[in-house]
């Protein structure tokens, strides 16, 4: 496949230029404050969850990425996008198995691995472009509304249940933005950054606080 190929996939973007999406490209400084406000918090509980930490670098790489595939918006610069989300969302899974369900490291990677069969399962059966290409992320949603549930006595639980709904409300505002462009040309794909950004600080708050109580 040719990297060079253009994409357009958002209200914002007429055309092919580097600054079409100045809104989309600028809430990625969402992500950024996310995780800086993480690295300080994760300084204070004594800098050495270093899981975490990873997960720190992994949300400021998002941000990067994600600031990249909106400049550039071509197939190539996607992968600087989806890759980072995709670290995340399974190295997030993984520390969430072990510290909130209290599984052992092999249970662990069990389960990692059924949600990774099942996401491309998912991918599979639904057709591409479902909810703008939202649906991809619905397996991710659900797996954490259950790691909540899982939680739900534990002191991380409020964080990881306030996680969830935010993420709910940003994969709406993510799944409406092309049908929004007769009515508002500026999409609403700015506010998926901006709430998701939120969605992953209170994950971070969530595993910190979930180490400092285990």
């Amino acid at each position: 496949m040719n990297a060079s190929v253009p994409i357009d996939l958002y209200c914002e973007r007429l055309d092919p230029s580097f600054w079409a999406e100045p809104v989309n490209a600028i809430t990625n400084a969402a992500f950024l404050i996310a995780a800086l406000v993480a690295f300080v918090q994760w300084r204070r509980a004594g800098g050495n969850d270093w899981p975490v930490l990873a997960l720190i670098g992994v949300t400021f790489a998002i941000g990067v990425g994600s600031f990249i595939f909106h400049t550039v918006a071509t197939t190539g610069s996607n992968k600087f996008d989806t890759i980072p989300i995709a670290v995340f969302i399974f190295g997030y899974l993984l520390l969430a198995l072990r510290r909130f369900v209290g599984w052992s490291l092999i249970v662990s990677l069990g389960g990692l691995i059924a949600f990774a069969v099942f996401s491309y399962a998912e991918g599979q059966v639904v057709p591409r472009g479902t909810f703008n290409g939202s649906h991809a992320y619905l397996p991710a949603l659900g797996a954490l509304l259950a790691v909540a549930v899982a939680a739900r006595q534990q002191s991380a639980g409020r964080w990881l249940f306030a996680a969830a709904a935010t993420l709910a409300v940003s994969l709406t505002f993510r799944s409406i933005d092309m049908a929004v462009c007769d009515a508002w040309p500026l999409g609403t794909h700015f506010l998926w950054h901006s709430l998701n950004g939120l969605a992953l600080y209170l994950m971070l708050r969530a595993a910190l606080v979930g180490r400092a109580t285990d």
